[in-house]
């Protein structure tokens, strides 16, 4: 079992409860690991045995494009693709990063973090 890991994809998005979210958008971090036999790939080299990190990137990509209230709705599409669509994969985490929230403060980011195995 191996774990393949992309870190802090930036994404420009409308997700949020607020009306002007919808409107002015907000600034997006999401992390991707998933855990995968990365056995055959070490042997042969191939791209077609292993996981493809362009796919979980273009995975993160076009989920965080449709507009959802709340960010575990996001972050459950993406799992959910992940697992649909790439059949290697044994457990995928993803963690979605709303930075510089409106929520009255000075606050980074909040993040919601998600698991889903088969």
């Amino acid at each position: 079992m191996g774990t393949i890991k992309i870190k802090n994809i930036r994404i420009y998005a409308y997700h949020g409860c607020l009306v002007e979210e919808g409107k002015i958008g907000s600034d997006y971090r999401v992390d991707v690991s998933v855990k995968a036999d990365l056995s055959k790939s070490a042997k042969t080299d191939n791209l077609h045995d292993t996981v493809d990190y362009v796919h979980l990137n273009k995975i993160v990509k076009q989920e965080m494009a449709i507009r959802s209230q709340l960010l575990e709705q996001v972050a459950k599409r993406i799992l959910d693709r992940i697992l649909v669509e790439i059949p290697i994969v044994k457990k995928a985490d993803v963690a979605v990063s709303k930075l510089n929230p409106p929520i009255g403060g000075n606050v980074a980011m909040v993040t919601i973090e998600m698991s889903k195995k088969r």
